[in-house]
């Protein structure tokens, strides 16, 4: 009899949705936030360092002159 006791089936929720999950886990939104849109990013300077080894020499510029100036 106890192991009946046990063993009784609870009955099953329905799902959740998203909205009504993030509403339990983190309360409701207030109006302390305000979701805002950022500008499109501004391009990369592509034209200055096109490669890899463009980049590579200007620092060995960089670290040639460095070096010149300490001594």
């Amino acid at each position: 009899m106890a192991l009946l006791r046990m063993r009784r089936r609870h009955r099953r929720t329905r799902p959740l949705q998203e909205a009504e999950a993030y509403a339990r886990c983190h309360g409701d939104r207030g109006n302390d936030v305000k979701l805002v849109r950022l500008p499109p990013r501004r391009p990369r300077y592509l034209s200055i360092l096109r490669t890899g080894e463009e980049l590579r020499q200007r620092f060995e510029e960089r670290l040639n002159d460095r070096e010149a100036k300490a001594s």
